[in-house]
């Protein structure tokens, strides 16, 4: 699949023409057809149980469905960043103004960006990106706010279900930025930092970026879960935090490098050992001849 740059569209935002509308995966209602609730809320409330007998098995379907899209569309994406951020950040505030910053120096360091597709820093983040020539991505959710992609994604998929949504996040990203946000903010990154720490995912860097916002969190986490042994010390060398844009990328860049490095001195450590063992194979059968 080829990605080109589609560069400045009509906004794909909440209010059209038309009045508000809600998409729910390829679904879009409008006026008396826009429903309260969302495809995650029906799996995961647990009131309705005799529901599940009926629904539940049909669901999977959709969730399976939801993964093969994902991954159909995502797989011929180029080396790519995630970047999060909150929604309800004013486009004049610092943290857009650093994100759309961000977005034009990834882009020109050869990534892709990848955000939620919502608004605040993650269309200033799509906006760096296509600003600057590169390719901006868009994964969506069905929330019952803050829906519709912005205007600065070029490659843009919207989910039903958050689960499915953070593995594409994941799978499609060489590194990790988060800028200020909320919980969903911080539901992303800590989930980052569990699936590094557990060696679930290779090694890639997680950035915060802007130190004072972060500066509370990491100091609860160094004093209070380091302390108490909760995490071990070496697992704060996991964060790069920084205010500084270039550093973000160049941290980046240099993980990227050194992960090549370790994968192509692995590579031939695992050459030599099989010319090894070859060589002992030859000269055993040659002692038996």
């Amino acid at each position: 699949m080829a990605f080109t740059n589609s560069g400045n569209r009509a906004d794909d935002g909440q209010q059209t023409a038309a009045g508000p509308e809600r998409h729910r995966g390829p679904v879009t209602m409008r006026r008396d057809a826009m429903q309260d609730t969302t495809a995650d809320q029906w799996l995961l409330d647990s009131k309705g149980r005799a529901d599940w007998k009926q629904k539940d098995a049909w669901r999977a379907l959709r969730i399976l469905s939801e993964f093969v899209e994902g991954f159909d569309t995502l797989a011929d994406l180029p080396q790519a960043v995630s970047v999060f951020g909150s929604a309800r950040s004013k486009p004049d505030s610092p943290e857009c103004v650093l994100a759309e910053e961000l977005g034009g120096a990834l882009a020109r360091a050869g990534y892709a960006v990848i955000t939620g597709g919502g608004p605040g820093v993650m269309a200033a983040a799509n906006r760096g990106a296509v600003e600057a020539g590169g390719l901006s991505v868009g994964l969506g959710i069905e929330l019952p706010f803050e829906q519709g992609l912005n205007q600065w994604v070029d490659l843009g998929i919207d989910f039903r279900y958050f689960f499915v949504r953070k593995t594409m996040f994941v799978k499609y990203a060489h590194a990790f930025v988060v800028l200020p946000g909320g919980f969903g903010t911080l539901d992303e990154m800590f989930e980052a930092l569990t699936l590094v720490q557990t060696g679930k995912v290779t090694r890639f860097p997680v950035v915060l970026l802007g130190a004072a916002y972060w500066g509370g969190l990491l100091d609860w986490i160094r004093t209070t879960m380091v302390a108490e042994g909760k995490i071990s010390p070496e697992d704060l060398d996991l964060v790069c935090v920084t205010d500084n844009v270039d550093e973000a990328v160049r941290h980046i860049v240099e993980s990227d490098a050194a992960l090549a490095a370790a994968e192509q001195a692995a590579a031939q450590a695992r050459e030599a050992a099989r010319a090894s063992d070859a060589a002992w194979r030859a000269d055993a059968q040659r002692r038996e001849v």
